[in-house]
């Protein structure tokens, strides 16, 4: 015992005399910020970076980077077609871990090489961080509302049913401007097709969770007789009907519990037969396999229905052997198909909506993978498409408490520890958040001590990362949003500025909707 006791303070004066060398000064606060930490071999070398140490290497990039830019020639060409891809939740923070993701942070997501850039502000009406129901307000209606509302002005409070009811209130997305000028519109998302983002396009409502009637009525009660669920306004309300494609999750909020295992609705309803009655042009398909047998030529309009809720993560689809999902980059594929049809070209709003539910439940690494699937759909939509006449905007609704932390070497494991310790001598991990449901796996209540996060390290995919404050969701960033675009007026996405801007911008490079326009 005394041995014990003998050998802890031994390592205890050991400790405090390595802190006080002999000959220097004691550490000023800007090396407690900037620590010298020890240098350890990383793949940095491995990729072949080596070049990067010299100066020649870093003034001959700047040079073609100035190139670049003045190669760079406005394209003031009317924009047939619009496609405004929408990464849920992906801040500035989740494009630098992503870069290390798909292998390097030199290198570049797809859409972060299009020739203009700007910053968008993500508040909403009344409040500082937004939702996602607020901002599909803003960046699809031009408007900003009140967090939890969707296609309606702030005269709208959430839950309020009643207001919800006044048309008046009602705004409405480009989506529509864009079928009023005899252009087509459709939507591709991870999440249910009557998820908040992708309602934006076609829905009003008070409460975003209003996505069958059975929360309608439990909200609203009488008043739930005059008003329509989100699913009943896809199928059959005055955008819903009119939309060409629609592809995503989400089948429980069209049938009635009675009718599909999993339905939400007690209204005896099937809402996807109602689709398939309304033309014989209409076409609904729930698997993958059958998407891909889709022949656009032949089919008027498209509903997709891929799983019972939000469709599963890439990397679930990827282990799972009997997985019918489609992926993003194939369902987006489907869509340009579907829309290239109309000779008066179209919109598209394609989401990757699991971005940010990974970010909810603290899993970065599935959110950095949401994340490179995203970028591999863009990539491909850029292909599929000419700069000429195509304008791509790439943008997202809000961040997340995510951050990138630590001063690890450059090309480790970004998903490992980070080279230093805390003050209390345990490591902790360049990625965490600063709230979530993950708080209670790496602090100890009881001993009121961090739970050493290497202990708690996997190559899990769905492996949870440190959050600071006890959540049981983490919740959203309010920092501003990062806005990629490319083709007809692209430059005018440049600087920064209101998030409800955004399809006000589209729409004048486009010449619809009511507002100014390229072609006045």
């Amino acid at each position: 015992m005394w041995t014990l006791k003998f050998l802890c303070l031994w390592l205890l004066a050991a400790t405090v005399w390595a802190g006080a060398v002999p000959g220097q000064p004691p550490l000023d606060d800007d090396d407690d910020m900037h620590p010298d930490l020890q240098q350890i071999h990383s793949r940095t070398t491995a990729r072949g970076l080596k070049k990067e140490k010299t100066q020649e290497y870093w003034l001959e990039a700047s040079k073609e980077h100035i190139l670049e830019k003045l190669e760079y020639v406005r394209n003031e060409k009317k924009a047939k077609n619009i496609i405004l891809f929408l990464g849920d939740g992906m801040g500035l923070a989740t494009l630098a871990a992503a870069r290390n993701y798909i292998g390097g942070e030199e290198q570049k997501l797809s859409f972060e090489q299009f020739p203009y850039t700007g910053l968008s502000k993500t508040y909403c009406v009344d409040k500082i961080v937004p939702d996602s129901a607020s901002t599909s307000t803003s960046y699809l209606c031009g408007v900003k509302a009140n967090y939890g509302t969707i296609g309606v002005n702030a005269h709208v409070r959430r839950g309020d049913c009643l207001a919800m009811a006044n048309t008046t209130n009602h705004v409405f997305s480009i989506a529509k401007w864009a079928m009023d000028a005899g252009k087509a519109a459709g939507f591709v998302t991870t999440t249910r097709v009557t998820h908040a983002s992708p309602s934006g396009n076609y829905a009003h409502t008070a409460d975003r969770e209003w996505e069958n009637n059975a929360l309608l009525e439990e909200a609203c009660g009488d008043q739930a007789e005059q008003l329509d669920d989100i699913a009943v306004q896809l199928i059959h309300g005055e955008v819903g009907r009119k939309l060409k494609v629609m592809l995503g999750g989400g089948r429980r909020n069209f049938y009635d519990q009675e009718l599909y295992k999993n339905g939400r609705r007690t209204d005896g309803r099937d809402l996807v037969a109602e689709f398939e009655s309304l033309s014989k042009g209409n076409k609904y398909v729930k698997n993958r396999k059958n998407l891909l047998k889709v022949d656009a030529t032949e089919t008027d309009r498209l509903l997709g229905l891929f799983s019972k809720s939000h469709m599963h993560y890439h990397l679930e689809q990827l282990a799972d052997e009997e997985n019918s999902e489609p992926t993003l980059e194939e369902m987006t594929e489907k869509a340009i198909e579907m829309l290239e049809q109309e000779e008066n070209g179209y919109f598209l709003f394609v989401e990757g909506g699991k971005i940010d539910i990974s970010h909810h439940d603290t899993m970065a690494r599935i959110a950095l993978d949401e994340t490179a699937e995203f970028s591999k759909a863009i990539k491909l939509a850029k292909k599929l498409t000419s700069k000429k006449d195509t304008l791509i905007v790439v943008t997202s609704d809000h961040s997340h408490t995510f951050s990138v932390g630590g001063y690890q070497p450059r090309g480790s494991d970004i998903f490992g520890e980070a080279k230093s310790t805390g003050t209390d001598g345990k490591p902790y991990l360049p990625l965490s958040y600063a709230n979530g449901k993950s708080f209670d796996s790496f602090y100890d209540t009881e001993t009121h001590q961090r739970v050493d996060p290497l202990s708690l390290l996997s190559d899990d995919a769905a492996q949870l990362f440190p959050a600071t404050v006890p959540l049981e969701s983490e919740t959203h960033g309010g920092e501003d949003v990062g806005v990629f675009a490319s083709g007809p007026w692209a430059h005018l996405f440049t600087g920064v500025y209101e998030q409800n801007t955004i399809p006000h911008l589209l729409a004048y490079a486009a010449c619809v909707g009511d507002g100014r326009t390229a072609c006045d």
